[in-house]
């Protein structure tokens, strides 16, 4: 079993800055891909970011510039730095991991519980 805890979010103002925090647990063998998405209600959940575990990063057009992702490979853990967040940034963000319990075991995608960000004057 493997769990995913989230932490950073909040309330800020239009141009301000929060990180998010996600790190893994539970039994890892090997952990690919880890990542983060948001998700407004009526509409589908939309990839933010992600890093590989030899720290490629890929971005959403809207957020490059402005949002950095980092990894910790030994402490199984991502952050994600939002710098001059705007109101369209509100969101449900949910950090996502693609994992491996065992060398056997192929690759299965956790989710975090979600954590809250919300972009207001």
């Amino acid at each position: 079993q493997v769990q995913l805890v989230e932490s950073g979010g909040g309330l800020v103002q239009p141009g301000g800055s929060l990180r998010l925090s996600c790190a893994a647990s539970g039994t890892i063998y090997r952990i690919n891909t880890m990542g983060w998405y948001r998700q407004t209600p009526g509409k589908q959940r939309e990839l933010v970011a992600a890093i590989t575990s030899a720290g490629i990063t890929n971005y959403a057009d809207s957020v490059k510039g402005r949002f950095t992702i980092t990894r910790d490979n030994a402490k199984n853990a991502i952050n994600l730095q939002m710098n001059l967040l705007k109101p369209e940034d509100t969101a449900v963000y949910y950090c996502n991991a693609d994992v491996r319990v065992s060398f056997t075991a192929r690759p299965y995608v956790y989710w975090g519980q979600g954590t809250q960000v919300t972009v207001s004057s």
